[in-house]
C-alpha cells in the first residue's frame, strides 16, 4: 500500500507528516494479535457449542414389516401431536416386499422429520429396535409400532414424565383406562395375558405391563447397556427391564389399545413360543442362546408331527410301513422349513430370500 505524503514550510524548514497506513495494517496484524484474535475466537465457538441444544429431543423408532399402507397416516398423526417439540421419527425396516422402505424415503425426500434404515439379511423387532435408538442422537428415544395400534397422543405425556424425572415410561393397557382386549384376537389375548404375568413374576418390576410395544426411555439407559440386551424376539421392553430395571425410574400411563386397521398381524403362536425361549435364555444367564432354544423347539415339533403322521398312516389307511415313513418324513420336514421361515423374528432369512412375508 502506498504511503501519503504531506508537507509544510514553517521558518524555512521542511516538515514532513507520514500518514502510513500499512504500517497501521502491519501493527494490527501483528503475530501476537493475530493469534491472541484466533484463541478469543476458538473459545466463543466452545461455548457456544457447549451450550448448543441437541437438534431433537425425540425420536420415535418404528420397526416396520410389510407397513407400506400405514406409514404415511402415522407421519401425519405425529406431526399433529408432537407440534412445538423438537422430534424425528426413524423406520427401521426388515426389508418388506412391499416396499415399505421405498415409501418412507419418498415421504422422507420432503419431510426432515423421517428417516429410514433398511436392514437387509436381519430379522427381529427387537433387534430393529436397538438399531433404530443406537441411531438417534435424541436424549429421549420412543418406540411404537406401524399398524396404527398404539395411541400416538400419548407420546406428549410419556415426554413430559421424561423431563419431570422418569427414565422410563411405559404405555399400559392395564391400568385403569387402559384396555387389553381391544385389537387383540382370542389366541393372542391368551398368549399376551400369559406372557404378561410371566414377565411380572420373573423380572420382578412393578410394572402392570411389562409386555408393552409402546414405551418412552432415555436414550443413554439403552447405549449404557446395549451389549447386555438379546437383541432378539419382539418383546424389546421385557429385555429392558430384566437388564436395566431394577436401576430406573418407571411410570406407566394407560391407553386404549386399537384395532388393526390395514395390513395384517405379524404375530402367531410362534412368536410366543419365542418369548418362552427368551425366558429361558434371561434364567439360564444366556448360556442358552434364543435363537437356539427356538430351533430346538421346532425341531422337537417336528419329530411329534412325524410320529402323528405316521401313526395315522400305519393304522388308519394301512399303508405299508416304508411308504408311511416316507410321508412322514416329507410332512414333518414341511413343517420345519414353514416354522422356520414364516417366523417374523426368532428365525434367520434363508439365503433366498424367503422369508415370514411368504405365509
Amino acid at each position: 500500500m502506498t504511503d501519503r505524503f504531506h508537507g509544510t514550510a514553517i521558518n524555512g524548514e521542511a516538515k514532513v507528516e507520514i500518514d502510513s497506513q500499512s504500517d497501521i495494517m502491519r501493527d494490527a496484524n501483528a503475530p501476537g494479535d493475530l493469534e491472541r484474535n484466533s484463541d478469543h475466537g476458538q473459545r466463543q465457538a466452545g461455548r457456544a457449542e457447549s451450550h448448543r441444544a441437541p437438534t431433537t429431543e425425540l425420536t420415535v423408532v418404528v420397526p416396520t414389516y410389510s407397513e407400506r399402507d400405514n406409514v404415511g397416516e402415522l407421519v401425519q398423526r405425529l406431526k399433529t401431536v408432537l407440534a412445538g417439540v423438537a422430534w424425528e421419527v426413524v423406520f427401521v425396516d426388515d426389508d418388506s416386499p412391499d416396499g415399505t422402505s421405498s415409501v418412507v424415503k419418498s415421504i422422507a425426500q420432503n419431510d426432515p422429520h423421517v428417516r429410514c434404515i433398511r436392514r437387509v439379511g436381519r430379522r427381529g423387532l427387537s433387534g430393529a429396535c436397538i438399531e433404530g435408538i443406537l441411531s438417534s442422537s435424541s436424549p429421549v428415544v420412543a418406540v411404537m409400532d406401524a399398524d396404527l395400534q398404539h395411541d400416538e397422543a400419548l407420546l406428549p405425556k410419556m415426554l413430559e414424565a421424561i423431563r419431570q424425572g422418569s427414565d422410563l415410561v411405559i404405555g399400559t393397557r392395564y391400568s385403569a383406562g387402559g384396555s387389553a382386549t381391544e385389537g387383540l384376537s382370542a389366541i393372542r389375548r391368551w398368549g399376551s395375558g400369559l406372557a404378561t404375568r410371566m414377565a411380572q413374576v420373573l423380572t420382578r418390576t412393578p410394572v402392570s405391563d411389562p409386555m408393552s410395544g409402546f414405551f418412552m426411555i432415555r436414550r443413554d439407559v439403552v447405549e449404557n447397556h446395549a451389549e447386555a440386551l438379546a437383541g432378539e424376539g419382539y418383546k424389546i421392553l421385557m429385555d429392558i427391564l430384566w437388564t436395566a430395571g431394577k436401576e430406573l425410574k418407571v411410570s406407566e400411563l394407560s391407553y386404549r389399545f386399537r384395532e388393526r386397521r390395514k395390513g395384517e398381524s405379524k404375530l402367531d403362536a410362534l412368536v410366543t413360543l419365542d418369548y418362552l425361549g427368551l425366558l429361558v435364555s434371561r434364567l439360564s444367564g444366556g448360556v442358552l442362546p434364543v435363537r437356539f432354544l427356538m430351533f430346538g423347539a421346532v425341531g422337537a415339533s417336528g419329530i411329534g408331527v412325524h410320529l402323528m403322521v405316521l401313526t395315522y398312516a400305519v393304522s388308519h389307511l394301512h399303508l405299508a410301513f416304508a411308504l408311511s415313513q416316507f410321508l412322514a418324513v416329507m410332512v414333518a420336514m414341511t413343517w420345519i422349513s414353514s416354522s422356520t421361515t414364516c417366523s417374523p423374528i426368532a428365525m434367520p432369512a434363508s439365503p433366498a430370500g424367503a422369508s415370514w412375508a411368504a405365509c
